[in-house]
């Protein structure tokens, strides 16, 4: 057994992700447990499949580690995010953006607010991780003062920031799906307009709507004061410390990689923790590595401010390498392709093509735990389909980009899923309901395919 590799059946392919799922719907649903049991298990079973199918444990270990290759730049980005949040409370930043939007933002209209600015930050640097790690951290902070559920504020800044991520001509989600699939870049990026501008006016009209609950001020005007008085008592709060996240800001729109753009937030937020706020360097060290402490005597301002550190990004850090070595065997088995094949031997017409990649794009995302496979894998699946159907290009890219890159948000175990309960500390089935960009834009994207809507054929 063993001695000869043999092409893993669509049968047998399907049996660890019905064991993941399975388990993973017991521990988490039953036992309120975490999704890495389940992922490891999952593991273990394609392991023995691929075994038997004549992979020798070399060929297995070597997609385990191919799976962790490929999500290493995420696990030093959350390393880095965890720092730069505890710098960044400690420095004051977080408080100041926090002081000053709950002086400019009406609780009535604070969702429809930082979802717009969010998509415009995320559009200037075509990055969701940096959109979230500055933007949406002090979004939490205001909104979660102002009385309006975590979930719901997570929502607003996810959606908004896969915006830009999505339509951005410098994200490299969107350079990759366009590069894939032989479309040209702006043509790709118009081409997704069909669909991601109604997800947009969308998501924008769920916001206002569900800001006018907090118009009647669900935590009053004092309780409000009340929050930036602690803030003022235990920060130097001063607009110069504005300038940090924007100096952030400011690196990653020029093109500066994330990881050296955040390493310069961490630093700058050291300094201000120091020099502004009179912390010891040893305490400024300790609030990197174990997160920012604070007991300031007002319940709110403690569950605000106290996180943040490289000790508490080690649950998702640990949750996404799980899942990569999931994702790895499936991957490098060929488990994966034959489920994807299966697939493609149902479709028969273009609709139903476009709809299908769609569809496998946010399979793989729930499978493969990372999101660059979820545009990779069906890429290279689906090429040679649209190119025999006459098909332009851009319809695979927008397919995507529709179904992979704004879908990963969704599966807790994925490295975007784990990288937003990282950052915004909110999980993945909390804040599902209120990332509507998120799921409109598939839908439309499907809707839009099986009417034959915006389908493009390539001239003769």
């Amino acid at each position: 057994m063993g001695s000869e590799r043999r092409e893993v059946p669509f049968g047998v392919a399907i049996i660890p992700l019905i064991v993941m799922i399975a388990g993973m719907a017991v521990t988490i649903i039953v036992f309120e447990g975490s999704p890495h049991i389940p992922l490891i298990l999952g593991s273990v079973v394609a392991a023995l499949l691929a075994w038997k199918y004549g992979f020798s444990w070399k060929d297995i270990e070597d997609g385990m580690y191919k799976g962790i290759q490929l999500v290493l730049p995420a696990v030093l980005i959350l390393i880095v995010v965890g720092m730069i949040i505890g710098s960044w409370i400690g420095g004051g930043v977080i408080s100041a953006m926090t002081y000053y939007g709950l002086q400019l933002l009406s609780p009535a209209y604070f969702l429809v607010a930082i979802a717009l600015i969010c998509a415009v930050v995320s559009l200037a640097i075509g990055s969701s991780w940096s959109t979230m790690a500055t933007i949406g951290v002090a979004g939490m902070g205001i909104g979660m003062s102002m009385g309006i559920p975590a979930p719901m504020i997570a929502g607003a800044v996810i959606s908004c920031s896969y915006f830009g991520d999505k339509m951005s001509p410098l994200s490299d989600t969107t350079l990759l799906a366009s590069g894939l699939s032989g479309a040209n870049l702006f043509e790709h990026i118009r081409h997704m307009l069909y669909t991601t501008i109604p997800g947009l006016v969308i998501a924008l009209g769920v916001y206002w709507y569900l800001g006018r609950g907090f118009a009647s001020d669900t935590v009053s005007a004092t309780e409000i004061n009340d929050v930036m008085t602690v803030l003022r008592e235990n920060f130097m709060i001063s607009p110069w410390l504005l300038l940090i996240p924007g100096i952030v800001i400011m690196l990653v729109s020029r093109k500066v990689p994330a990881l050296p753009a955040l390493i310069v937030g961490v630093v700058l937020g050291w300094i201000a923790h120091v020099w502004l706020q009179g912390a010891t360097m040893s305490e400024a060290v300790s609030a990197l590595q174990g997160g920012y402490q604070l007991e300031s005597g007002n319940a709110m301002v403690d569950k605000l401010l106290n996180r943040g550190g490289i000790d508490n990004m080690m649950y998702t850090v640990s949750l996404i390498l799980v899942a990569a070595v999931f994702g790895g065997v499936l991957e490098h088995t060929g488990m994966l392709e034959a489920i994807v094949r299966k697939i493609l031997k149902l479709v028969k017409t273009d609709g139903g093509l476009m709809a299908s990649t769609v569809g496998t794009s946010f399979f793989t995302n729930a499978v493969s735990a990372d999101q660059y496979l979820s545009i990779v894998v069906p890429s290279r699946m689906y090429a040679k389909a649209y190119k025999d159907r006459n098909l332009h290009p851009k319809n695979l890219s927008r397919a995507l980009e529709d179904g992979g890159t704004i879908t990963s948000v969704f599966i807790p175990w994925n490295t975007c899923g784990v990288f937003i309960f990282g950052t915004l500390g909110v999980s993945a089935f909390a804040y599902a309901p209120y990332a509507v960009l998120n799921f409109t834009v598939p839908i439309i994207s499907i809707i839009f395919s099986l009417l034959g809507i915006t389908i493009v054929k390539l001239k003769k």
